[in-house]
């Protein structure tokens, strides 16, 4: 089932244009690693895992758009499927969130894992 594309241009108009009612839900899907060690995501967006798409705390009458890491919106698309087969008015976000940040648009900053202390020396 292909899935519709949003331009990073596009998304950023839309965010900035709206009003909290007509924004869209965004969706980061990016895997775990890739999510767990960014301290970046879009404005606003929701974590949802991949694999267990839970649509329950979505609102059915707004627009949503998913985003990840992959250039190739792999894992984004899956999502993006799973949503539109349920109802969901869904499209993928061109480039993931490479392209994102690469353009210097806005961002949301999270934490992330800290690195393990050296082990003591015996």
């Amino acid at each position: 089932m292909p899935v519709p594309r949003i331009a990073k241009e596009e998304l950023k108009q839309r965010l900035e244009a709206a009003d909290g009612s007509a924004k869209p839900t965004i969706l980061d899907a990016r895997l775990k690693y890739p999510y767990e060690h960014s301290t970046v995501l879009l404005p606003g967006a929701i974590r949802i895992k991949p694999e267990a798409v839970d649509v329950s705390t979505l609102q059915r009458n707004r627009d949503v758009v998913v985003y990840d890491s992959d250039p190739n919106e792999v894992t984004a698309s899956s999502v993006a499927v799973t949503l539109a087969r349920q109802g969901f008015t869904v499209s993928v976000l061109q480039g993931g969130i490479a392209d994102w940040a690469a353009a210097n648009f806005p961002m949301d900053t999270k934490s992330a894992p800290k690195p393990a202390p050296p082990a003591p020396k015996a």
